[in-house]
């Protein structure tokens, strides 16, 4: 059924969504920033030699017309409260700072006065503790007159467009939207750039057990394998099988037999015909909807003809299904 030219088609098409992932979440930044990236110029905020940009892709700050750069002490500024991100890379970090020995920050920071006298951070997370590491006392800063919710969405927007966010951190970035603010998944969308669907997926990921989350909050396990496990009729057995997952190092489409086999009846399961049986081209489509719809999907097929039945747990799960195959 599947060819080596249909994947070669469809890996393409892979490379195309994330490319238009990032352009979106582009455009969800604009949204809160209405004016583009501007460079700004090194003369007005480098604290070494030369210009270059500083290294890294921490740069979704931009600047309006009428934006003062000024140098805020490090220790007037405070730690931004809808930061998300609870993991920095170390040795990125490091990197980051050695470009900042060299060249300065070419990238102002941004942030919002609280108190007389103190700053609260919006953007600028790594920049700031990459300036600690290099020895600097003070950033060059643009300073925002925003509501928390406007700051909210500027982080989530800012760490959404970083490729190492993880999933976990990324689901817990839209329910603090939707929690803290009352936005529904599709105000998320547009604020952020994703669709809703894409919002609802993630938020899904939360009512997974906390061991599991732990599990895709340590990278053990990821997005893939998170919607699978949710696809499990019991959730006392969720951990169960996150678990055995981790250990034997299963993949996607092992996953989904898993848990298959989990979901069925215990007469359904002894009367099952063996694996083996299984056209392997209709297993293979049978997991890649599977992953695509985030529910159960069984395929009857016989002499090229049978049935596709697409089971859902939730309102929510039908209501996601019904708009993928609307789209499509």
């Amino acid at each position: 059924m599947t060819t080596a030219t249909d994947k070669l088609v469809e890996a393409g098409s892979a490379q195309d969504k994330i490319a238009e992932r990032r352009r979106a979440l582009g455009r969800g930044l604009d949204s809160l920033l209405p004016t583009g990236p501007r460079v700004v110029a090194g003369t007005a905020m480098a604290t070494g030699a030369g210009a270059a940009p500083a290294a890294g892709p921490d740069t979704a700050s931009v600047r309006e017309p009428g934006d003062q750069i000024s140098s805020i002490p490090l220790d007037q500024i405070d730690h931004n409260p809808y930061q998300t991100r609870s993991t920095f890379d170390q040795a990125a970090l490091q990197e980051l700072a050695e470009s900042i020995r060299a060249n300065g920050i070419v990238q102002p920071v941004v942030v919002r006065s609280s108190v007389p006298g103190r700053y609260v951070l919006i953007l600028g997370e790594r920049r700031c503790r990459a300036a600690k590491l290099a020895g600097m006392t003070s950033v060059p800063a643009i300073v925002r007159r925003v509501s928390d919710q406007q700051a909210a969405e500027m982080t989530i927007v800012e760490n959404l467009q970083r490729q190492d966010l993880n999933c976990l951190e990324q689901a817990n970035a839209f329910a603090r939207l939707s929690r803290e603010f009352g936005l529904t998944q599709e105000q998320i969308g547009q604020r952020t750039g994703c669709s809703r669907e894409s919002v609802s997926n993630y938020m899904r990921l939360l009512k997974l057990p906390p061991e599991v989350q732990q599990y895709l909050a340590e990278g053990k396990l990821g997005f893939s394998e998170a919607r699978v496990l949710l696809q499990l009729a019991n959730p006392v057995s969720i951990p169960i099988v996150a678990k055995d997952a981790i250990e034997k190092k299963l993949s996607v489409a092992q996953l989904i037999d898993v848990v298959e086999r989990w979901n069925l009846p215990r007469e359904a399961l002894q009367q099952s015909r063996p694996a083996a049986e299984v056209d392997p081209n209709v297993r293979a489509a049978q997991s890649e909807l599977q992953r695509i719809l985030g529910c159960r999907v069984r395929i009857s097929d016989r002499k090229g003809k049978g049935k596709i039945v697409i089971e859902y747990g939730s309102l929510e799960d039908f209501d996601r299904v019904v708009e993928m195959l609307g789209r499509r």
